[in-house]
């Protein structure tokens, strides 16, 4: 079972996360080379056929917010998200397994890949704003006494 404390820290993680995927999806809308764009798009077309598989969607999902940090070109903000990720490895694989709907998810994240792939800042940042304040919420709802992991949607 999860310590309630842990709540507290996944609100922090996303908090922290928040601000610098923000900065980050704005500027890989500009500097994302097309090999960059390509990766995504895999990374995203391995996660829709392992939405029933935590362990391999964890990893596609993280890679995805992972390559947008790299292809922003900022070597600062992909160097601070790779550190969240590391250190944070545990509580990002709980955020997923709370999260509702991993259709939804996976589908904000193809949204994403489309703003990017149109060179589309504006629409990259408040899509992933959307995305993020979802997880947010979903986080803030969440009752570790009832529920230390919800089920699978």
């Amino acid at each position: 079972s999860v310590h309630p404390a842990s709540k507290k820290l996944l609100l922090d993680l996303i908090d922290a996360r928040i601000p610098l995927e923000l900065k980050t999806v704005e500027l890989a809308a500009t500097h994302a080379t097309d090999d960059h764009l390509l990766t995504m798009a895999e990374l995203l077309r391995d996660a829709s056929e392992h939405l029933d598989d935590d362990e391999t969607l964890s990893r596609t999902n993280i890679g995805f917010h992972r390559h947008i940090a790299l292809a922003s070109g900022n070597l600062v903000l992909d160097q601070l998200l790779a550190v969240l990720a590391n250190l944070f490895r545990d509580e990002q694989r709980m955020i997923l397994s709370i999260f509702g709907s991993r259709r939804l998810d996976h589908e904000e994240h193809l949204a994403i890949l489309a703003a990017l792939q149109a060179r589309d800042a504006t629409l990259a940042v408040t899509r992933m704003q959307a995305h993020l304040e979802g997880v947010r919420r979903t986080i803030l709802d969440w009752d570790p006494e009832a529920n230390p992991t919800s089920p699978k949607l």
